[in-house]
């Protein structure tokens, strides 16, 4: 059992610190993996972010650690969803998965290389199902709910991730972001949301024919978020893509002052709905700190939409989700039932296995086209400030998007799904509150290959705004 003084060490100390302690062997990974244990057991009960756990063999994995390595002993959760952790069943929050997945034997690739930089994963964090909603309320598994205030929701579909972070059960967790997984839970619990650039890191998903998905983190401290990527990125030999890297690290890149900058600031949503004003005001305030901190600023209407462009990645998503599920079926040798998934899933499945193959095509260039068009137009400033998620994060099951007009749906995921779609890196950075005192946070969104100045921006606004010093409730509570 860990003691109060580890138990408080741990809630205040992030990864990189955590690791510094062991070293100098002043705690042990197996009384920093206790501490985890407690801090688990004592919040998910109320937060639901964690799906499963194995802390038995967390512990001997623990008592074995050595104290050599970036992340030394350093509590992990992956999100379950696409990632395998040796030990674990992977189920994307689908109740098919959960009836049949097997024990994961081997871990995915950037599980590894977290594992030898040390980490030691223990659990799994609640997902969507297939990571389809901004919310995480997977029917199988139930809500996740946001440790600032348990009558909202921690977002989605990194939900589960985002939470036990906030939680202070883990200071690091997976997620993976298709369309805003990382950045919007990010956003609404306090966090940091790194998108890496298309590529930095090997992703299960990046076969797909238009791979919008990526894996990445959801931490603290910037440094933390530095760190992670440089153990985690870094091509698979016939990966499609690979950003450009240079010699120095992240984490010594990351606290590196950037030269001025040049900031482009975007408010604007198209069918004409606005944005809450609080988020607005968060907006400018922020354009006010990068200012002050020498860097120039000026707004820019950037219309990221374009109907053709929407479309097609929605017909192109539903033909993809159809094929993996079809996949998995073969895999597993067993048909999804009618009560497998969720109404929402299965309808996408049916549209998708009616999208004939030349229509396939077409949309893939479709995107293609608008992706490298988006990009150059974002390529105009070093950096373009914009919001991440344009209101209030909902009530717990109130975010059913499924019921919203189409136009909502686009106008509310303006900067999230197109910045996918374009391979760019972005972050969510947990700048303001809303005046119920739930996180608001904006995004920063870079050149490709170029998380380098995003990670430099962000340190300089940590340092400003001290937002990892800050708790949720649950905790004290």
């Amino acid at each position: 059992m860990a003691s109060r003084d580890i138990r408080a060490l741990y809630q205040t100390s992030d990864a990189l610190g955590l690791a510094e302690l062991i070293q100098a062997g002043q705690v042990t990974p197996s009384e920093i993996m206790e501490a985890a244990i407690a801090q688990a057991e004592a919040t998910n009960p109320r937060i639901n972010a964690l799906i499963s756990w194995e802390y038995e063999l967390a512990r001997s994995q623990a008592s074995a650690c050595k104290a050599n390595s970036t992340f030394s002993g350093v509590p992990y959760l992956e999100k379950n969803l696409s990632a395998e952790v040796a030990g674990f069943r992977t189920t994307n929050g689908l109740k098919f998965l959960h009836r049949l997945a097997p024990v994961a034997e081997t871990d995915s690739e950037a599980v590894r290389r977290l594992r030898e930089a040390g980490m030691i994963p223990f659990g799994m964090t609640n997902s969507s199902e297939m990571g389809l909603r901004w919310t995480t309320e997977p029917k199988v598994y139930g809500a996740t709910l946001n440790p600032w205030n348990l009558a909202f929701s921690a977002g989605g579909s990194s939900g589960g991730a985002a939470a036990a972070v906030a939680a202070r059960i883990v200071p690091v967790a997976g997620g993976s972001d298709g369309g805003g997984s990382i950045r919007m839970p990010a956003s609404v619990c306090g966090l940091i949301g790194l998108k890496p650039s298309r590529g930095r890191i090997p992703d299960p998903w990046q076969g797909l024919a238009v791979p919008g998905s990526v894996l990445g983190c959801l931490s603290r401290t910037v440094r933390d978020t530095a760190a992670y990527l440089d153990v985690v990125s870094g091509p698979r030999p016939g990966d499609y893509f690979t950003p450009p890297r240079g010699a120095e690290s992240f984490l010594e890149l990351s606290a590196r002052d950037p030269n001025q900058l040049s900031v482009g600031l975007a408010t604007s949503l198209p069918y004409g709905f606005k944005m809450d004003r609080e988020i607005t005001a968060c907006l400018n305030e922020t354009a006010r700190l990068l200012e002050d901190l020498g860097h120039r600023v000026e707004p820019c209407e950037l219309n990221l939409f374009t109907e053709a462009a929407r479309a097609a990645r929605s017909r192109v998503f539903v033909v993809q989700l159809a094929q993996r599920l079809s996949a998995l079926e073969l895999t597993l040798g067993a048909r999804m039932l009618d009560d497998d998934c969720e109404p929402a899933t299965r309808s996408f499945i049916e549209v998708g296995k009616s999208v004939d193959a030349i229509t396939f095509a077409a949309d893939v260039e479709t995107i293609r086209i608008s992706a490298c068009d988006i990009a150059g137009r974002l390529a105009r400033y070093d950096v373009v400030l914009c919001p991440v998620w344009p209101a209030h994060i909902f009530r717990r099951d109130e975010g059913d998007e499924e019921a919203w007009p189409d136009e909502q749906k686009v106008a509310f995921n303006e900067y999230l799904t197109t910045i996918n779609m374009c391979g760019v890196p972005s972050i969510s950075l947990p700048v303001g509150v809303f005046h119920d005192g739930l996180p608001l946070g904006v995004q920063l969104v870079g050149r490709y290959g170029d998380e380098a100045t995003l990670l430099q921006v962000a340190t300089a606004l940590e340092q400003q705004l001290r937002w990892h010093e800050r708790q949720p409730p649950v905790i004290e509570g």
